[in-house]
């Protein structure tokens, strides 16, 4: 076993040094590695499978699909025309908009499905006021990952702990994760603004002719623009409703993808596939196992005990420790795996005589929902935005996104550790 933990840590720093470096696409890397685990026995095909997270990958194709469809409509154009003329075409004032949108949107859908919604506006938006769509798409991914936080089904890790701790309900994750969020957004508004203050002039003659743009003119099929609302609601209600349904958000998403498909006709079916980002799809089978062998041959669980035991169990230390290193970990690896292993290492704190394990759910669900700032590869979230902003002309590699990235995280974090020891360790 121990071979094999070695072995899978070599391939994990490799391919993870070149996703960074950037010499080769991060599909072919994560792949390559995944690869390489199976053809060194250390993880068998069918035990790869279980750890491929089915469930993201379906519900990416799904609305990937769905909006496909819908951008042929001329919705987005027409909703980001009527934005900008709500607001008189100001960037920033623009900026805090789809910001807010994307916190309470990822609150309560998947952040994924969030920012699948909202980055084709944005990027609409910004084609119209001829600006750079980054400091948008930036704060919409931070902002999918923060809303993400703030209740018990808008982040996996949330969802995970919600359901391993019975005495924790729904309207728990709001009044102790919801103030946090708030003082968070807040703050990373202001450094949003603070650093891209340059990028978000505007263009006057752009705004001009914005404000004389008749936005009913961008739709341009509205029998297939009504069929597409009305199956993006169906499914919109399905996320809702998945848990008394008895339907993953995949099965839902797929089902509004092709029930479209089947209301629109076969002629749109080639566009609505190629609209779908199979390089990050391959990405993320490749990530998850990837992670699958750290998880498998006990490296992440040897280094979580590890941690754990510096501490010698006492409240604050370890309150402290758990939400830092939830963070750190789900800024690099996927934080589902992370908080599947620290949930029962959590519970047997409280079966040695830890009274109070209250701090440490929290700290565990604000650092692995917000630790995936840190990367780009740290939520499915900030990877969606990446291919679509590419696709779009508009790159952000990564170390783009970590120079802001890492910023981001750690002032959310410091805003979390001040919040968690003034309300529940003071």
């Amino acid at each position: 076993m121990q071979s094999e933990a070695l072995i899978a840590i070599i391939i994990f720093i490799i391919a993870y040094a070149l996703i960074i470096s950037e010499k080769i696409h991060r599909t072919i890397a994560a792949m390559t590695g995944a690869s390489l685990l199976l053809l060194f026995g250390v993880l068998s095909q069918n035990t790869a499978i279980k750890h491929i997270d089915f469930n993201t990958i379906g519900l990416l194709t799904g609305m990937m699909i769905i909006v496909s469809i819908t951008a042929q409509t001329g919705l987005f154009k027409y909703i980001s025309i009527r934005s900008a003329q709500m607001v008189n075409g100001q960037p920033f004032a623009l900026l805090i908009v789809f910001s807010l949108i994307t916190a309470v949107g990822s609150a309560f859908l998947d952040n994924v499905t969030t920012v699948l919604l909202v980055v084709p506006v944005t990027l609409s938006i910004a084609r119209q006021l001829a600006i750079s769509p980054t400091p948008f798409l930036m704060s919409e991914i931070f902002m999918s990952n923060i809303g993400g936080t703030a209740t018990m089904i808008g982040d996996p890790p949330n969802i995970m702990i919600g359901s391993a701790v019975h005495e924790l309900s729904f309207l728990d994750f709001i009044t102790n994760l919801t103030p946090v969020v708030l003082l968070i957004v807040g703050a990373i508004l202001l450094m949003l603004g603070l650093i891209y203050r340059h990028s978000l002039q505007g263009n006057k003659e752009a705004r001009m002719k914005i404000a004389k743009l008749n936005a009913c003119e961008a739709i341009k099929d509205k029998t297939l623009l009504i069929k597409a609302l009305v199956v993006l609601f169906l499914t919109i209600i399905g996320f809702f409703l998945h848990e008394f349904i008895g339907a993953e958000t995949a099965t839902i998403a797929l089902a509004g993808a092709f029930f479209l498909l089947l209301l629109s006709g076969e002629r749109y079916l080639e566009d609505a596939l190629a609209g779908v980002e199979w390089t990050t799809l391959f990405f993320f089978v490749g990530l998850f196992v990837l992670v699958a062998g750290l998880v498998e041959t006990g490296v992440i669980a040897s280094v979580a005990k590890g941690a754990l035991t510096l501490t010698g169990g006492k409240l604050v230390p370890t309150t402290f420790l758990i939400l830092w290193m939830s963070a750190i970990a789900s800024s690099v690896i996927d934080n589902i795996p992370f908080v599947a292993t620290m949930i029962p290492l959590i519970k047997d704190m409280g079966e040695l005589g830890v009274t109070n394990l209250e701090p440490l759910w929290w700290s565990l669900s604000l650092g692995a929902c917000l630790g995936g700032n840190g990367l780009l590869i740290g939520a499915s979230a900030n990877l969606v935005v990446a291919a679509l902003s590419g696709r779009g002309g508009h790159r952000i590699t990564f170390i783009r996104f970590m120079k802001l990235g890492i910023p981001v995280m750690l002032l959310s974090m410091v805003i979390s550790t001040i919040y968690v020891y003034l309300r529940y360790l003071l």
